[in-house]
Parts: structure tokens; C-alpha cells; sequence
């Protein structure tokens, strides 16, 4: 077990009677002292995951990274540079998919899939989700996730209702209308009375489509929608793309 100061194992003691922000404190300065997690852990009894929270900011030092591998043996408590690395993997999925977009500039449905999800679509975070009152166009979407993204990929569903409309018969109404599953629902969104203007309310409500583990596809779809814009913004270039 690496050195700390007495004070700080003495504090550390005190676990039960410190509040959360003292006990994230002590996480973290045992976390700067060049411990590793596992040592911390047999200090304080904090889950993992918790405790790599508290310590997300903290920078060892190339000599603390060099005796903490001496030590444990492991690389499990070094940290790596996780952000830079999923930066790369985004780059290079957007690099794919702006090659596949332009391959496919003359593909009527994906053109259409990415026109609707750009003017409909989740564009904000990395989800890839739609929301509409239409069936046939979240029909569309799922058909389109599946034929371009994922021909496995899985959905849930979300309603945004009114009240005094009936859940489980617009639950009902959606699985069926989409071909999903009515065991695919996430907790509905229900809008107290008095707290809107609409006056005809929609019986179904508005349904959200997510695809599960959708943050590649909504990268990939970000660039598809950049091609498609820049193409149809460049006259010349959308001409020749039609003559092939």
C-alpha cells in the first residue's frame, strides 16, 4: 500500500459521519497521491464506478502512472486516453459515411430516409430518434435505420399524450401501426390538463422512435445529411451526380 499522509487515513476513518462532498474529497486526494483505485477501495468503501466519477479531472503524473504500474502490475488503473480515441472513431465513421452518401446520391429511399431524418430527426446529443404523429413516416425511419444502418437494430418507444387519452389503447394503436413490439415502450409522457392551447387533441398522441445504441448511426447520419446538403447547395455537382 502506497504512503498518505496520517491525517488523511485518519479522516478516511471517519467514513460513516462524513457527508457525500467529504467523502468524494478523500476519494480524490488519495486519487492524487498516485493510488490506484483498488488501493483506494480497500481505504473507503466506495463502488468503482463512483469513485472513477469523483476522480475523472484528476492527472497523474508520468512518475505516479510509472510507479502504479510497478506496483500493481496491471495497466486496469492507469488511465488512457479514452476521449481522443472515440474522437478518432467518430472521424473516421464520418470520413465512411460521407463516401457512402455520395455513392448513393441516385438511392431514391436513402436520399428520402436522410432528408426526413434531417428535417424530423434527433439532431441534438447522439441519438437517433424521431418523433411524429404520422405512423407511415416513423414506419419509414425504422425501415430505412434498418435497411442503411443496422438490419438487426432495435427500437423503443415513447408517448407524449394528453390527458383523458387512453395509454394502452395508443400503445396498441403505435406497435401495430410500426410492427413493433408492445413491449418496446418506454414510461409515456402525459400532458396535464390546463397546460396547453391545443384544442384537438390527437387520440394516438405523438410517438418517439430510438434506435438502442444509436450513437454511431446518428454520427454516420450527421455526415450523410452534410453530403446531401452540400450536393444539393452545388447545382453542378448535383447535375453530374444525376447523369451517372
Amino acid at each position: 500500500m502506497p504512503e498518505a499522509p496520517h491525517e488523511l487515513l485518519a479522516r478516511a476513518a471517519a467514513w460513516e459521519d462524513m457527508s457525500r462532498w467529504e467523502r468524494a474529497e478523500i476519494g480524490r486526494a488519495l486519487r492524487r497521491l498516485g493510488w490506484s483505485y483498488g488501493e483506494i477501495r480497500e481505504v473507503i468503501p466506495v463502488p468503482k464506478g463512483t469513485l472513477a466519477g469523483w476522480c475523472r479531472d484528476v492527472r497523474l503524473t508520468e512518475e505516479q502512472v510509472a510507479a502504479l504500474r510497478e506496483r500493481t502490475g496491471s495497466f486496469r488503473s492507469i488511465p488512457r486516453n479514452t476521449q481522443a480515441h472515440r474522437r478518432a472513431e467518430i472521424e473516421a465513421i464520418r470520413l465512411g459515411a460521407r463516401s457512402f452518401a455520395l455513392s448513393h446520391v441516385n438511392d431514391a429511399f436513402f436520399v428520402a430516409g436522410t432528408v426526413m431524418y434531417w428535417a424530423e430527426g434527433a439532431k441534438t446529443g447522439i441519438e437517433m430518434s424521431m418523433a411524429n404523429s404520422d405512423p407511415r413516416a416513423l414506419r419509414l425511419f425504422t425501415r430505412w435505420v434498418r435497411t442503411y444502418h443496422d438490419d438487426a437494430a432495435k427500437f423503443v418507444l415513447r408517448l407524449h399524450l394528453h390527458a383523458g387519452n387512453d395509454e394502452a389503447a395508443a400503445q396498441r394503436f403505435w406497435a401495430r401501426a410500426i410492427g413493433l413490439s408492445g413491449n418496446d415502450f418506454y414510461r409515456s409522457f402525459i400532458k396535464p390538463k390546463g397546460t396547453g392551447h391545443r384544442k384537438n387533441h390527437l387520440p394516438h398522441g405523438v410517438c418517439t422512435v430510438r434506435m438502442r445504441r444509436g450513437a454511431d448511426a446518428h454520427h454516420r447520419t450527421m455526415a450523410w445529411i452534410d453530403a446531401i446538403a452540400e450536393i444539393g447547395a452545388d447545382s453542378a455537382l448535383l447535375t453530374s451526380r444525376a447523369g451517372r
